[in-house]
Order: structure tokens, then C-alpha cells, then sequence
């Protein structure tokens, strides 16, 4: 029996940025593989190439080795299909919630919707984060969580196949940050999204995912582990405090980051490789950091 079509693949991705000493390797040898529907989180220590993964699949950075295929066809440039939503929620200051987000909309549907489909189209979206209510609002009337609610149906406007998420609640305080991570199961679940997203919190990524990859520390950071997280849904975050499968999956999280810091902490190797990349930065051409923020989907 022929196997499905793969969805989402990184292949033996190197990528590797220039400094004044010569060239850095953020990531080498990753492989990896998405599947529809799937929600993945990408877990590590600061510098260890999330950031860099995700930016790759956005097609805003093109592997030095290797490559991301998307339903076959390479990703070599940013596309409607992939929507990234950012830790800071990044609405323009001036423009409602609705205008936020028909932003999105007009870029990718203005030649196929009409306009009346399009306002429809933009309601239902802010529907799906419960945000209807304040559609009318620019973003200095809103709380941190609501913001962040119109970030995440300005991405989904977009009808993305790939949703990529950078720490998409890091800034926010606990409570919300639940009810969000609520929203969200509840929205992938009813449109089959495939969803990356970036995190550094252990028990947001168990609460979330169905695999949890791990990451080691950089430079030259690749897949460390993937943990496979067999809980059913729709998950509870109560239920499964107590849940000892739940605790068993956070302790090898833990486990995992705790030995990789230590070992990075014990290497001096690596503390030679950072020592030597604290020097003034090439001004003859622009120097992408290998933990740069994705700036655009």
C-alpha cells in the first residue's frame, strides 16, 4: 500500500550566515517531516536554531545544504499558504481590528471575493478568536490578549495550509495566555491546520502538541530528540495535571533540556565558538543573525 504524500519536509538542511571570522552554522543535518493536521512544537535554548527553522519553512531564508518542500514544490520565498504569527502581535497602530485584518485578506483574495464575501470573510475570522465583538477597535483599545487574538485571525484570513507560530504567547501573563492556547486547540482541531510553533515553555508544548521536537544547542544545531505525545483530545489542562502519561511526557522534556545545557555549559568548544562571534559586525554587507525574528509571513 503506497504511503501518503508528505506534507511538509526539511531535508538535510544546513544553514550557515557570514561573520568577520568566517562563516557560522546555525543548523546542520536537520530532517524533518510535517503532516496535515499536525501541531509540532519546536523546543531548545535560546540560539539553538528554532527561530531559523521556522524562518526557512516562511521562505525567508534559503538552507546553505538541503531544503523545505511543501506539497511537493520547493519554498524558496514567502507565500499566503504559510501565515506566521508573531510574539508581538504586530497590527498597525492606526487601523481597527477589522482593518488589520482585511489587510490580509485584500493581498489574498482581492481578485477572487467580492467585497460583500470579503466582509463576510473577515467577520467570520474574527468570529474564530472571539474578537467580533470588538472588530470596531484599534489595537490602543484592546488588552494584550485581544491583540493577539486579531494577530492570529489576521493569519488564519489567509486560509494558510501552514500556520508558523513564534512564541505566540510568550508575552503574555498566565490566564491569558491559557484561554488563547484554549482558542487555538479548538481552532486547529476545526480547520485541520498544520501548525510550528515556537516555545520555551514545557507545559504549553505538551498541553499543545502531538510530537515535540527537540533541539540541540547551537552552533550547528540539528534535531535532538522528538517526543511523540499520545494523549487524546480534546485535552484538558485540569484533567491532565494529574494525568501521570502527561508528567511522564513534561519530565522528558525537562530531562532533555537540562542535559543539553548542561553539556553546552560544560564544552568549551562551544564557549570558544561564542566568544569568537562577539566581534564587530561585516559592514560591507547586511549580517542575518541566526536568531532572528520572522518579520514577515
Amino acid at each position: 500500500m503506497s504511503q501518503p504524500p508528505k506534507h511538509l519536509e526539511l531535508t538535510q538542511v544546513d544553514i550557515d550566515f557570514p561573520t568577520p571570522n568566517g562563516p557560522f552554522k546555525a543548523l546542520q543535518d536537520v530532517n524533518l517531516t510535517f503532516n496535515k493536521g499536525e501541531f509540532v512544537s519546536l523546543i531548545g535554548h535560546s540560539g539553538c536554531g528554532k527561530s531559523t527553522v521556522l524562518n526557512i519553512v516562511a521562505g525567508l531564508y534559503q538552507a546553505t545544504k538541503g531544503g523545505c518542500l511543501l506539497d511537493g514544490k520547493e519554498v524558496n520565498e514567502p507565500g499566503p499558504e504559510r501565515a506566521v504569527v508573531f510574539q508581538n502581535h504586530s497590527l498597525l497602530p492606526w487601523l481597527t481590528a477589522y482593518e488589520n485584518v482585511e489587510l490580509a485578506v485584500k493581498q489574498v483574495f482581492g481578485r477572487s471575493k467580492s467585497r460583500a464575501e470579503m466582509r463576510e470573510w473577515i467577520e467570520h475570522n474574527l468570529s474564530l478568536v472571539h474578537m467580533d465583538h470588538a472588530m470596531d477597535k484599534r489595537p490602543d483599545e484592546i488588552s494584550g490578549g485581544m491583540k493577539q487574538r486579531v494577530g492570529i485571525a489576521r493569519a488564519l484570513a489567509m486560509e494558510p495550509t501552514v500556520m508558523l507560530m513564534d512564541e505566540p504567547f510568550g508575552a503574555l501573563d498566565a490566564l491569558t495566555r491559557a484561554h488563547l492556547q484554549d482558542s487555538l486547540m479548538e481552532i486547529q482541531k476545526d480547520l485541520n491546520n498544520t501548525v510550528i510553533m515556537i516555545t520555551h515553555d514545557v507545559d504549553e508544548a505538551v498541553l499543545l502538541s502531538d510530537r515535540i521536537v527537540m533541539m540541540t544547542n547551537g552552533p550547528a544545531a540539528t534535531v535532538g530528540d522528538i517526543l511523540h505525545i499520545d494523549l487524546p483530545r480534546p485535552r484538558d489542562r485540569l484533567a491532565l495535571a494529574d494525568n501521570p502519561q502527561y508528567n511522564h511526557y513534561r519530565h522528558q522534556v525537562l530531562t532533555f533540556l537540562y542535559e543539553k545545557q548542561r553539556k553546552t555549559e560544560a564544552s568549551p568548544e562551544v564557549k570558544q565558538t561564542t566568544a569568537e562571534l562577539k566581534v564587530a559586525p561585516d559592514t560591507t554587507q547586511p549580517e542575518p543573525k541566526p536568531e532572528q525574528k520572522v518579520k514577515a509571513a
